[in-house]
């Protein structure tokens, strides 16, 4: 379905049908001692098999972590089972923690693999769409507590990113939806050619655009790979998400709540006067054409109380990433907040 593609910015970046079963082949070539791959009771039982496949290949000592599916898991007491489950594998630091699923599975197991025994080596093995062309990517790793999203975490640089883009075909049309939204999320932030392809009804979900939207990550995380910088432009429309997300009670899937957030922050920046009046009406055209939604029911003062807790907060004011055109965003942090209400309130 594609061809290898391959980023030295951050880390080795393999898009291909089939890489699955090489990861255990490239584990051996780094020299690794053995490995734990941690997946989820829905991936597990499509895809673990083909990357055990490799890992005997390999002959790799290894074992497979089975967790619940979903964001309600993405806590410290799932981390501290894997942390067990870790010892009881005998993983040593010479050995390597594979996350194999989506972005949750990628942001647990990271974050797991970046603090047990003080860090042991971390491959990303993205199995949707979103994943790929985004939550594999950049090394931030984490999980959740209740009042907030992402809210404890850490920086780790992936050995290397595997993504098989046979796993694609397992996923339902609403996860390849999902993942567009992070697509789209990129094109307007770096390659208006790709949001211009989009528009004119292109194949959304091809390598090339899964290639295209991942460069675009990746350049700016070698940019400011410590976020010091450009790389807050990638929180486009996730300032918005991860309030709703919260609010919804995790029922609104990321995808589609970085959709609406894409929406409401091209409508922030149209009242700050910042774009073009039709800009937020053509992200919302766009997104409807690739079944997204971009607009939400929920609460206003609900979405905003829970949008306070956003870890991008700085000298105690929210910071928003805002389109001023496609290929142009910017960071604002003086967005008074009765406006941000209003365009919530819609």
């Amino acid at each position: 379905m594609a061809q290898d593609g391959s980023w030295g910015l951050i880390c080795p970046f393999y898009l291909r049908p089939g890489v699955l079963e090489d990861i255990g082949p490239l584990l051996a070539e780094h020299g690794a001692t053995g490995a734990v791959v941690v997946t989820n009771d829905v991936v597990g039982p499509l895809h673990a098999g083909r990357v055990v496949t490799g890992l005997l290949r390999a002959r790799l000592p290894h074992a497979v972590v089975t967790l619940p599916d979903g964001e309600a898991h993405k806590t410290l007491n799932t981390v501290r089972g894997l942390y067990d489950a870790f010892l009881d594998a005998g993983l040593e630091r010479g050995g390597a923690v594979i996350a194999l699923g989506g972005g949750v599975i990628g942001d647990m197991a990271g974050f797991a693999a970046a603090t047990y025994l003080r860090g042991v080596a971390l491959v990303q093995a993205p199995t949707t769409l979103l994943a790929m062309a985004d939550a594999s990517l950049g090394g931030k790793v984490g999980v959740d507590l209740p009042r907030g999203k992402n809210l404890v975490g850490t920086s780790v640089r992936p050995l290397f990113v595997a993504a098989d883009t046979e796993t694609l075909e397992t996923l339902p049309p609403v996860e390849l939806r999902n993942g567009l939204a992070e697509v789209v999320k990129c094109a307007l932030i770096g390659d208006p050619a790709l949001f211009a392809e989009l528009e004119a009804g292109a194949e959304p979900v091809t390598p090339d655009h899964i290639q295209r939207a991942a460069a675009v990550k990746l350049a700016i995380v070698a940019e400011d790979p410590h976020e010091r910088g450009r790389r807050l432009l990638l929180n486009l429309g996730h300032t918005f998400a991860h309030g709703l997300e919260l609010v919804s009670g995790y029922a609104l899937p990321h995808g589609q709540a970085v959709a609406i957030g894409l929406v409401l922050a091209a409508q922030l920046a149209r009242a700050q006067g910042l774009c073009n009046a039709e800009l937020p009406d053509r992200i919302a055209r766009l997104l409807a054409a690739l079944g997204l939604p971009a607009a939400s029911d929920l609460d206003p003062d609900a979405v905003l109380a829970a949008m306070a807790t956003d870890k991008k907060r700085h000298s105690g004011k929210l910071r928003f990433v805002l389109p001023r055109g496609v290929g142009e965003v910017i960071v604002a942090d003086d967005v008074p907040m009765d406006r941000v209400r209003s365009v919530l309130a819609g």
